[in-house]
């Protein structure tokens, strides 16, 4: 029967794995886009826009709903696109040794 690891290596093994999840956060970049790539948002793995481009094209000002709605697009594509990565991500962790999945060390885990 496998070793059962005692609390401060679990408590390591939590650390480990939340460092690991913050520094995919800080370098994770994606970005989103609607109107055919007329509104762009670039956004990290905590959500927080890096940046914002609009074109000419779509600058009306008779038509700043459509603006409007062009931007919030591009933000909740973008923001789709890091939670899609961010379950990427961690789904790997299931297979890692000590995970759900990968098989705790001990019973019933």
């Amino acid at each position: 029967m496998a070793k059962v690891p005692n609390m401060n290596q679990l408590m390591k093994m939590a650390q480990n794995m939340a460092k690991q999840m913050e520094d995919q956060m800080d370098s994770l970049e994606v970005e989103g886009n609607a109107g055919g790539g007329m509104v762009k948002v670039s956004m990290n793995g905590h959500k927080n826009i890096l940046s914002l481009e609009i074109s000419k094209e779509v600058v009306d000002p008779d038509d700043i709903e459509m603006l409007q709605d062009l931007v919030i697009a591009a933000i909740n594509d973008a923001m789709t696109q890091v939670d899609e990565k961010v379950k990427e991500n961690t789904s790997g962790l299931a297979g890692l040794p000590g995970m759900p999945g990968g098989g705790f060390p001990f019973p019933g885990f």
